[in-house]
């Protein structure tokens, strides 16, 4: 057999998965779930269930299948210091796809990851998307986190070379009241920081959680607003925040943090 010959059965082969156009949905979502040493196990499974319950919910199928195309793509990462993914890329368009995804969620492991690098975690979850076998009108990372930035580059800079390739960040801090007092990591004012720091893009938002039994209404309500491609301002201004400019704040506040910390 001659090299050519060779060539040509390798393409062949390959040419299914290297030529394969990627399949169009309307969103494809990145769900990045903070899992860091800070995060209580009991907070962590309340957050896992808000996600597998999202997704059997027929009001979260109703915005997928309103969209353009009807169908959307997620992948589910957990973050600390390092990120994990989770699930691969899924389709879902269809009541018994969410299903199956949620199932498949549900059936996941719960794990935990020291430290809390935002800007590790954007810069992972981002080049997710060079690998997805989908192509999304719109890609968004949803990320969630009960303190600042303590690990790797300021998270500006991972959220401004996110935003820069077309990706939105919303985000979902996590403001219990039992980390006020016993987790030296936290900061009281973690809406303000994401809302500063770390979400971006065109129509980027945040949902606070200051309440562990807020847990599942405010993932669904972040997922429906993401899928659907609502408007903010058409939700309810007590829980969300859309992105300002810049106003001074200290986006260093977690690194300092972490810095007092060490030289004690």
């Amino acid at each position: 057999m001659t090299l050519r010959s060779v060539l040509l059965a390798c393409a062949c082969l390959l040419g299914g998965s290297i030529s394969a156009k990627p399949l169009s949905v309307d969103l494809e979502l990145v769900l990045a779930v903070d899992v860091s040493y800070s995060m209580e196990l009991d907070e962590q499974r309340l957050q896992r269930q808000g996600y597998v319950a999202a997704f059997l919910e027929p009001e979260l199928i109703e915005a997928i299948e309103n969209g353009p195309l009807g169908r959307i793509a997620v992948t589910y990462v957990e973050w600390g210091g390092s990120a994990v993914q989770v699930t691969p890329w899924t389709l879902i368009d269809r009541r018994d796809t969410a299903a199956q995804y949620s199932e498949l969620l549900r059936r996941q492991p719960i794990r935990r990851i020291a430290f809390t690098s935002i800007s590790n975690t954007l810069a992972f979850t981002r080049r997710l998307f060079d690998f997805s076998p989908f192509e999304g009108s719109r890609r968004v990372i949803d990320i969630s986190g009960d303190g600042p930035n303590n690990s790797g580059v300021p998270a500006p800079v991972a959220r401004n070379s996110t935003v820069a390739r077309g990706i939105v960040i919303d985000g979902l801090p996590i403001m219990l009241k039992t980390h006020a007092a016993s987790d030296s990591a936290s900061i009281p004012d973690l809406d303000a920081y994401y809302r500063e720091c770390v979400i971006g893009g065109d129509g980027a938002f945040l949902v606070k959680v200051s309440d562990s039994g807020e847990f599942a209404s405010a993932i669904l309500r972040k997922l429906i607003t993401e899928i659907s491609g609502l408007e903010v301002s058409r939700m309810e201004p007590a829980t969300v925040r859309p992105v300002q400019a810049g106003s001074g704040y200290n986006c260093f506040i977690g690194e300092e943090m972490q810095e007092r910390m060490i030289g004690r």
